[in-house]
């Protein structure tokens, strides 16, 4: 897997994985729009601390500075 995304990127896709989870957490969203939201958040998690974003490769996109 070559990176695709670039520090900013994942800094932000990390920060909104966490509000997703407190919210969740804290019960502001809950049920099926919580359960997809938590499986959001962790895709979005992932693939930050990836640096790798399957849909980036997909359509040759990357937002690492070369």
């Amino acid at each position: 897997m070559k990176k695709n995304l670039g520090t900013t990127e994942r800094i932000i896709r990390l920060i909104i994985a966490a509000l997703i989870l407190v919210l969740h957490a804290t019960g502001v969203v809950s049920g099926t729009l919580g359960i997809i939201l938590l499986v959001l958040a962790f895709i979005m998690a992932l693939t930050s601390l990836l640096s790798f974003c399957p849909l980036y490769h997909l359509f040759k996109f990357s937002t690492l500075k070369k």
